[in-house]
């Protein structure tokens, strides 16, 4: 569902759905007690959301159409001599300082969807993997299965870096600069050792 066709007058009640879905676990949360903590008759809740999955499903759908407007931004600034992946990782981690919850939920609770919703995620995750490493140089030579796995490797490090340095005493941008260290090296790493490294790569070793 396009974020644009989404209900305005229930923006603010998703992002508090989202917060307790995260915080507390999406199974621990019964219909009614969400209607309760939104302020919102279960009527009411049930009329723009049949269940609690479809709620789900709509709040995993925006995280990744949101991650694939951020790799178009990307791709659209203009190249300089750092390449792609700095870009890719610097914006990386301020999406995950603006959309917390959705990491954690996304992380935790992509498995209590049914399995049409699971099919509609897997198909968006899918995309925004293909399109990542499309960006950093991924090569065709490799066989689909071996491609799409590079591809969701680098997916994973980008998305769970954040939480690896989350519990240290760090000023902010020291713990971004020791992030994009890490990612930096494993990405390339990860691309040079299954044959993957395109013109990022060349780029960013000059």
């Amino acid at each position: 569902m396009p974020m644009a066709e989404r209900c305005s007058r229930f923006a603010e009640s998703r992002d508090k759905a989202l917060e307790l879905f995260a915080s507390k676990g999406f199974g621990q949360v019964g219909m009614r007690e969400l209607a309760a903590y939104l302020g919102l008759t279960p009527g009411s809740l049930y009329h723009h959301y049949p269940s609690k999955q479809h709620l789900l499903a709509d709040l995993i759908e925006e995280f990744f159409e949101e991650l694939l407007a951020t790799l178009g931004r990307v791709e659209q600034q203009p190249r300089d001599k750092r390449g792609n992946l700095q870009r890719l990782i610097r914006a990386h981690l301020e999406l995950h300082r603006e959309m917390p919850w959705h990491f954690r939920l996304v992380e935790r609770d992509s498995g209590c969807l049914n399995v049409e919703q699971q099919r509609q995620v897997q198909h968006l995750r899918e995309q925004y993997e293909r399109q990542l490493l499309r960006m950093l140089g991924g090569s065709r030579r490799l066989p689909s299965q071996a491609l799409a796995a590079v591809g969701h490797a680098i997916a994973t490090l980008l998305n769970s870096s954040p939480s690896w340095l989350a519990h240290q005493p760090l000023e902010q941008h020291t713990q971004d600069a020791l992030l994009e260290d890490m990612l930096t090296g494993a990405i390339e790493r990860v691309l040079l050792s299954r044959g993957t490294a395109g013109p990022m790569l060349q780029v960013t070793a000059a």
